[in-house]
């Protein structure tokens, strides 16, 4: 045992893996060891403070059990999300995991969309991601390409290992900024045997470029890029000296009288009754502002082109966010790949709007390809 484990661990020294001197590999490797053969687990869920009460801002429905439950992604933070089981369901069932929108908490869309799908027959889990919401991770209130795909993957993780979860039957389903993020984990984790993204945004994107590319000249566009780095840049140095980040602010508020469309519609869901929500970072203060940093950095679908599994694009005609869905679905390859285009619908109308959202179509698509 000794022997195998100084070999793997030179061989991920020489690939760059491993800052250690191979001679050193020998306590390293009796202390991986002796903790196999204690038991001590090194993926270990810590304690989260987690609210029990019925605290959504939609109804609770009485076709489904609900409870809370936590697990680790591969960085160490502890996630906290809420399951939904079809109630009286037997045996091992197909199981969906959700997050989103970009800015929102389990409480708002994405258990809306659990709910629905455990009506359907699915165990799903509606989870925050790190660093939002009930889950872990510090600092709060920040967003990370890679980490943030990997919040999915850990999604599969714990639903792989469920008695009742059949592990080859595993979606995923992200909304608006978590739909690409969607598409990021289906790019890497072949355990996801379909995807659904609704009304999706691409964050590294619109990060990047904002909305609508900023409709300017490549050379133009470079150079807002430039400012924005700067000024970014520039808010790291205030934050470091003060101790403390800077929020970028949630959805405006109070609303101005020319403010465009959609963000009317923003403001009509994370600042009225209808979605407010206490844990809600669009709701509230929103995300530190130089979350944006590594999304203008780091393109997240670069390699959607090599997704296998099954994908449903879902926009609404009428949102704002439309380009971001087509031009993914664009890049798309396989005849298991559909786009949907909802018909009179908004951006925020597939947040929660049950005539429009096709809950129904959703079933049938994950019935199809969980098998």
């Amino acid at each position: 045992m000794k022997s195998k484990m100084k070999q793997i661990l030179a061989a991920m020294l020489c690939a760059g893996f491993m800052a250690v001197p191979v001679s050193g590999d020998a306590a390293a490797a009796d202390n991986m060891v002796s903790a196999e053969r204690s038991g001590d687990r090194m993926i270990k869920a810590a304690e989260l403070s987690l609210t029990q009460e019925w605290d959504k801002v939609f109804p609770q429905s009485e076709k489904v059990n609900h409870r809370k439950v936590t697990f680790v992604n591969r960085y160490g933070i502890t996630l906290a999300a809420d399951l939904y089981e079809p109630k009286n369901a037997k045996g091992k069932l197909p199981a969906i995991a959700v997050s989103g929108p970009f800015g929102a908490v389990k409480e708002q869309s994405s258990g809306l969309y659990a709910q629905e799908m455990a009506e359907r027959g699915f165990l799903a889990i509606a989870f925050d991601p790190s660093f939002t919401g009930e889950s872990g991770g510090s600092p709060r209130f920040v967003a990370s390409p890679d980490i943030n795909t990997e919040d999915f993957s850990a999604a599969v993780d714990f639903l792989s290992v469920q008695d009742n979860v059949d592990p080859e039957r595993i979606g995923i389903i992200g909304i608006c900024g978590w739909g690409g993020m969607a598409l990021n984990a289906a790019a890497i984790d072949t355990r996801i045997k379909a995807m659904v993204a609704s009304t999706m945004y691409d964050m590294s994107r619109v990060m990047a470029n904002g909305y609508f590319d900023y409709d300017k000249d490549a050379a133009t566009l470079q150079a807002e890029r430039r400012m924005n780095r700067q000024n970014l840049n520039a808010q790291r140095t205030e934050d470091y000296r003060n101790g403390t980040y800077k929020k970028a602010g949630g959805v405006v508020d109070p609303l101005p009288k020319d403010a465009p469309y959609f963000v009317k519609d923003y403001y009509a869901y994370y600042k009225t009754e209808r979605g407010y929500h206490p844990r809600s970072l669009n709701s509230n203060d929103g995300w530190n502002l130089t979350t944006a940093l590594s999304f203008m950095n780091m393109p997240i679908l670069a390699y959607s082109d090599e997704i296998q599994s099954t994908v449903l694009v879902i926009h609404g005609e009428k949102a704002h966010s439309r380009y971001f869905g087509e031009d993914a679905f664009k890049k798309l390859k396989g005849d298991n790949k559909e786009l949907m285009i909802i018909p009179g619908a908004s951006h925020v109308d597939l947040y929660d709007n049950k005539d429009k959202i096709p809950f129904d179509k959703l079933a049938t698509f994950f019935r199809q390809y969980l098998k």
